[in-house]
């Protein structure tokens, strides 16, 4: 009998922890303005019992508190560098924590973390500026896919003098038609999900492009894009401002975007995408429309037009025209003579 009791002693004592953690918690949020003096004893009595408590009641306890608009900026901190199980309710909903505390728990833990705090209902410019600044901060995977050694074409045998020209004629036509099926076998086997040298969108930015699609921000999400696409914050508009969202379509599939997050976005910043017709949106038809090949080689088309154009740094634009073609217009002269507008008619087409 002593024996068994000595067993039930340890789980009693962390229920009675439970308790004393989730009616401290309760206690704080009866307080509707709690002194500096409340909140202090608040932070030394929490994290202790916090630590002391089983798993279940630390979620309920972060829970609670992330609907009080009042918390000590260490008590902040600390839930919100809990495992994202537990602080994921308290980053996504609380508006007691500061701007610097979510910088600091962006910067500190990885992307789970982040992807809660974009998923906030409202996020800073201070905020907005530092996760696309520590996105810039991650390595980037190399624009190029490594240089490969290009195959040697398989050649016939050199023909003695004795074979005829009929036999030299069937030789180059078994050679042919073996490139032809080398290349159709090339294409069947090709992989849609292999972006090995492609420019792709990384977790943070993908989250951050449906997050402000959501909340129809048009502005964080020329800002958002400009990055996405290493260009300049004039093609990121220039692409949302045609509003029958092929050019953003286009750039969506070119960066790797899924397929029904692209749609959400096509939805929601133009709503007349959202029209069904036969049983799917007109956003789904149009992405559904598209060949990702195509829609890379035009991406980078644009992308070499924007850095021709405000970069002019770079070794396209310090090379002086031909002096044989004066009057030739540039490739990207279509894109230059485009009428800008306001990004607020992205919004007034709803």
């Amino acid at each position: 009998m002593r024996d068994r009791f000595r067993d039930l002693e340890g789980p009693m004592a962390i229920r009675k922890k439970d308790v004393v953690l989730m009616a401290t918690v309760s206690s704080f949020e009866n307080l509707s303005h709690p002194t500096r003096s409340e909140l202090r004893q608040f932070a030394e009595l929490f994290m202790p019992l916090f630590q002391a408590s089983s798993e279940e009641a630390r979620r309920q306890a972060v829970a609670a508190l992330s609907q009080c608009e009042n918390m000590p900026a260490a008590v902040a901190l600390f839930i919100g560098n809990q495992p994202i199980e537990v602080a994921a309710p308290f980053l996504t909903a609380s508006k007691a924590i500061s701007d610097d505390t979510l910088i600091t728990i962006a910067r500190t833990h990885g992307a789970a973390h982040v992807k809660a705090i974009v998923s906030r209902d409202s996020l800073s410019p201070k905020v907005i500026d530092a996760l696309v600044a520590l996105r810039q901060a991650e390595p980037r995977p190399s624009s190029a896919a490594p240089a490969e050694q290009p195959a040697m074409p398989l050649s016939p045998m050199p023909a003695a003098p004795e074979v005829d020209q009929q036999e030299a004629e069937r030789i180059a036509n078994e050679q042919a038609l073996r490139e032809r099926i080398r290349s159709l076998a090339g294409h069947l086997g090709r992989n849609d999900e292999d972006r090995l040298g492609l420019r792709s969108l990384s977790d943070i930015q993908e989250a951050l492009l449906v997050r402000f699609a959501r909340s129809r921000e048009a502005t964080h999400f020329a800002t958002a894009l400009a990055d996405a696409l290493s260009a300049s914050r004039w093609l990121a508009e220039r692409i949302m401002l045609d509003l029958s969202g092929q050019q953003l379509a286009t750039t969506l599939t070119s960066l790797g975007m899924g397929f029904l997050d692209s749609v959400f976005v096509l939805e929601k910043l133009y709503p007349h995408l959202a029209e069904v017709q036969h049983n799917v949106s007109r956003a789904f038809l149009v992405l559904d429309a598209l060949d990702p090949e195509e829609c890379h080689a035009r991406v980078e088309a644009w992308r070499r037009a924007d850095n021709y154009t405000y970069n002019p740094q770079s070794p396209a634009a310090a090379q002086p025209a031909p002096a044989a073609q004066p009057q030739a217009a540039p490739a990207y002269r279509f894109i230059r003579q485009a009428p800008v507008r306001d990004l607020k008619s992205v919004n007034r087409a709803r």
